[in-house]
């Protein structure tokens, strides 16, 4: 294998020839391995991090502060990147410490070595094309990186947002599909009162729906950008005119509505926006949890548990049970549901753990939150083409459960009283008889009012204004 040498600080390190980073990328590699997880492993943050580094170029040029060959280098450099080219060299571990340095000099390396190549220079002769002196002009880790990680969570946001709607849009079909489909309804896993199932997946549907809008404003609390900050936040070292340029050229290429952050010393420390994000994100997975959980619930059995729907089977589920079917899809969705919420626990910590000027946990923190809205959109994108897509309902289960069950009982209160009601479901549970059997060998209502209570579409909504509710 060819190589070449490159210096810094502390000495000097040997690289392989055809490496497009330098040499504190390959310290990060030596210092830090922790989960395999380099930075290629999410396009969108190095998309973001070239784009930063483009604005940059672009709005050092605009102020004098960088000659403009080396800006269109650097630009164009940065476009191959934004189009997919050299990711396979943003080759540091994810968490690092440093508060994302490595990350930062990752970036300024492969894009001086390619923008090298481009002016007809080798890799590594940083004397005509420096990665600090001109890809990180006017910048910090301390902007840059968190800049980065504002856009890179917009954009990972997006394939999130879709995969929820699809997940409500195929749920929503299944409470078309359900609408005529009575079952009971329960409340502590006990008898309540009839409802459609229909009625249920509505609900399931309008309840992932909601939090769409929850993650469009954490997204609009990520376009406050701290760019031109630099160290911490007093934009030492940055020309007067560069954090406008550089915030107004990002949005152009980013084509996100980016601002400046209004105190950049503030903006440079704060988390908070990365911690609602991280909220967003639980209270969505608590709910997808929940939904799954109702899944297995409602296909339990299939013969000895509730077994109102059938899941479509996708795989055996047992080495020695023949003929098993396990509801695997949701079960993975659920320690989906566990992760991200362990996730959360990670990133709030990590905020909290900022001192004075800086948070050096945010590397933990931007892994954390772009692999939890990964892994949800996957989740979601299983569940529904694997699982929701394909269930089927059981009629005749939901319906031998409520003509079985003492909850009907409840809408005969307004008629016959609650102390009568509670009787009559008292006797039904230990007599096996069922609740009309006992209404009409007590006489409190007549057969043809009492079969007009009890007929299914007449507990599935409010009682209406012309209703006799006194026959009590």
């Amino acid at each position: 294998m060819t190589t070449r040498i490159e210096h810094d600080l502390l000495g000097e390190r040997t690289l392989p020839a055809d490496a497009w980073y330098g040499i504190q990328t390959q310290r990060a590699l030596e210092n830090f391995r922790i989960t395999g997880i380099p930075i290629s492993h999410f396009p969108e943050l190095v998309q973001a991090l070239a784009m930063v580094k483009s604005a940059a170029a672009s709005a050092n040029q605009a102020v004098g502060a960088l000659e403009p060959h080396k800006a269109a280098a650097i630009q164009d450099a940065c476009q191959e990147i934004i189009a997919g080219a050299l990711h396979d060299q943003f080759v540091v571990d994810l968490i690092q410490g440093g508060a994302g340095t490595s990350t930062n000099m990752n970036a300024n390396e492969v894009i001086a070595n390619l923008a090298l190549a481009k002016l007809g220079h080798p890799k590594g002769a940083y004397q005509h094309l420096h990665p600090n002196d001109d890809v990180n002009r006017s910048q910090s880790t301390n902007d840059a990186y968190p800049t980065a990680a504002c856009l890179s969570m917009q954009f990972a946001a997006e394939p999130l947002i879709t995969a929820i709607s699809d997940l409500g849009d195929a749920l929503q079909e299944k409470a078309v599909a359900f609408a005529d489909v009575v079952k009971m309804g329960r409340t502590q896993l006990q008898d309540a009162v009839p409802m459609t199932l229909g009625q249920e997946f509505e609900a399931f549907a309008v309840n992932l729906g909601e939090d769409i809008e929850r993650l469009r404003e954490a997204q609009r609390l990520l376009c406050e950008i701290n760019l031109g900050g630099t160290a911490i936040g007093t934009g030492l070292n940055a020309p007067a005119r560069y954090q406008a340029l550089a915030v107004e050229h990002l949005a152009q290429l980013s084509a996100r509505p980016l601002v400046p952050a209004s105190h950049l010393i503030e903006a440079t420390s704060d988390m908070g926006a990365f911690v609602f994000l991280s909220g967003m994100l639980k209270r969505f997975a608590i709910k997808l949890g929940k939904l799954c959980n109702d899944l297995r619930l409602l296909s339990s059995g299939p013969r000895t548990g509730f077994g109102e729907i059938t899941l479509p089977p996708v795989q055996p589920g047992s080495s020695i049970m023949p003929g098993k079917i396990n509801p695997v899809i949701p079960e993975a969705v659920n320690q989906t549901v566990y992760q991200v919420i362990a996730s959360d626990l990670a990133v709030t910590m990590a905020a909290e753990a900022g001192q004075l000027q800086l948070n050096a946990m945010e590397p933990m923190i931007i892994y954390n939150l772009l692999n939890a809205m990964r892994m949800l959109g996957e989740a979601c994108h299983m569940l529904r083409t694997r699982c929701i897509v394909g269930i089927e309902a059981n009629r005749e289960a939901c319906a031998q459960h409520v003509e079985r069950s003492i909850g009907v009982v409840t809408s005969l209160v307004p008629h016959i009283g609650y102390a009568n009601a509670t009787r009559i479901a008292r006797q039904a549970l230990h007599s096996g008889a069922t609740v009309r059997e006992l209404v009409i060998a007590e006489g409190l209502l007549e057969p043809q009012r009492l079969d007009a209570l009890l007929r299914p579409n007449a507990m599935l909504a409010p009682i209406q204004e012309d209703q006799p509710c006194n026959d009590c």
